[in-house]
């Protein structure tokens, strides 16, 4: 197989660099005529993209039935998550799990049961074979080397990935737990081992082309309003309010905590200019009914909403939006939407936390690349009983499928962008000043600031109302 450095020098050869995806591209196919075919269907160009990729058509993930209404929820609709029966679900639900990715990851490799290796090892041995699997459990090894165990419905094996192979490593040491993985490699002489050659995840395809409206439409996506805190900035609202007075959107997307909640947090009542759960939501009610009537409203919740913590999460109760204006839609956590034909992705992004922790170099300061893994992995949340909870139904609800052409989140406060394969990932900060906990863990949010998303372009703007 190609290394990465092989691949690159080609291409400087021919006098051309080239973008990681077409070296990662390049890497997959195991074909090494695709560098001179490539660098001649770029003559004339510096960089080589994956638009040169020969035979490579852009293709929309789907089909868009463009009919009323312009506003649709595909998925998270009010009343439709349930609850978690027993035991018995959490099988099904990491069933179902697998067999979404996996099927993904099946598309670009030929792989073969665990089982097949387990039984039959001196077959195998000193082939090169392919494997998927979930993690099971992922450590580093006294040498640093990554031990990753794998299982797939008929077996689990340990894969080692070399701390020598700077192609597969740098990757593996962004391996979660639980999440699903394709890997090339050989079998040990025993059997008892797999060593990785070249890892796979389900992302989203090289040749992934976004659907734009083919009518005029505007989308303002915000998150984080924490109505209640005493460092919510009201008069900042009151400017984004008036601004939508006079704007031409159509839509409103607030992906979560709608209020600061009560009990969240120890000390939280020292906080509060509204310590009342029921007058939270009332007071936040009066502010979207001061906006137009003609602007689409969905808002979902968040880990500060009155409702479960575990993901999904359900709508926020009757009880307490009695007083929401009839324009908002109110939706689960997360939810997929389909505005004018635009699938927008909205997901309130509480898993950020432990994606931070897990991966190297991650930071709070750069949402954007929390959002690249996510779509990686073509999970929002991987990780299970770490500090997001998730109720693990029959199905999971927290793979992406179908693909968005938006990805919203929150939760951080930190406004961050990103267009990986055609998905704009947007993380829409807070209407929340910068409060003790932040200033403790040196967390510095970006307030009051609001993106707008032309539907028939899907260019973003980030407008300051600070």
């Amino acid at each position: 197989m190609l290394a990465n450095a092989e691949i690159v020098r080609r291409f400087l050869e021919l006098k051309h660099q080239v973008h990681p995806e077409v070296v990662s591209y390049i890497r997959e196919q195991n074909d090494p005529t695709l560098i001179d075919r490539m660098a001649a269907a770029a003559a004339g160009t510096l960089v080589v993209s994956a638009e040169h990729i020969p035979g490579l058509k852009k293709v929309r993930d789907g089909t868009r039935f463009l009919v009323d209404p312009e506003l649709e929820v595909i998925m998270g609709s009010a009343g439709t998550t349930g609850s978690v029966s027993g035991h018995e679900d959490a099988v099904h639900y990491f069933r179902n799990r697998y067999n979404c990715l996996s099927s993904m990851i099946r598309s670009r490799m030929t792989t073969m049961p665990i089982e097949a290796l387990l039984k039959s090892p001196h077959r195998y041995r000193d082939e090169e074979c392919s494997i998927i699997g979930m993690v099971a459990d992922v450590r580093t090894t006294a040498k640093g080397h990554r031990l990753v165990e794998v299982e797939d419905p008929t077996g689990a094996i340990r894969v080692l990935f070399n701390k020598g192979r700077d192609e597969s490593f740098a990757e593996a040491e962004r391996i979660l737990p639980d999440e699903v993985l394709g890997v090339k490699g050989k079998l040990s002489s025993d059997g008892g081992l797999f060593f990785a050659e070249h890892l796979f995840r389900p992302d989203v395809p090289i040749n992934n082309a976004p659907f734009k409206s083919d009518r005029p439409g505007k989308a303002v996506l915000i998150s984080d309003v924490h109505v209640g805190s005493d460092t919510f900035l009201d008069e900042a609202w009151n400017r984004f309010a008036d601004w939508l007075q006079d704007s031409d959107a159509a839509y409103l997307l607030i992906a979560g905590d709608l209020v600061d909640g009560i009990g969240i947090y120890p000390g939280q009542d020292n906080e509060l200019t509204i310590k009342n759960i029921y007058e939270q939501y009332d007071v936040f009610a009066g502010m979207l009914r001061d906006l137009p009537s003609r602007i689409r409203i969905v808002a979902a919740p968040g880990n500060h909403d009155v409702v479960r913590m575990a993901e999904p999460q359900p709508a926020i109760p009757p009880e307490f939006t009695a007083k929401f204006p009839e324009n908002c839609t109110l939706v689960e956590n997360p939810c997929l939407l389909n505005l004018q034909g635009v699938r927008v992705l909205m997901y309130h992004g509480r898993s950020i936390d432990d994606m931070i922790g897990l991966i190297p170099g991650a930071s709070y300061e750069r949402p954007g690349e929390i959002m690249d893994e996510m779509l990686k992995r073509r999970l929002l949340a991987a990780p299970y009983g770490m500090r997001t909870p998730i109720a693990a139904m029959k199905t999971d609800r927290l793979v992406i499928d179908p693909l968005p052409e938006i990805l919203l989140t929150g939760h951080v406060h930190i406004c961050g962008i990103t267009r990986y394969r055609g998905v704009l990932g947007l993380n829409a900060g807070t209407w929340q000043a910068q409060t003790a906990f932040q200033k403790q863990m040196n967390i510095h949010p970006t307030p009051a600031r609001a993106f707008v998303v032309d539907l028939q372009t899907l260019q973003p703007e980030v407008i300051d109302f600070s």
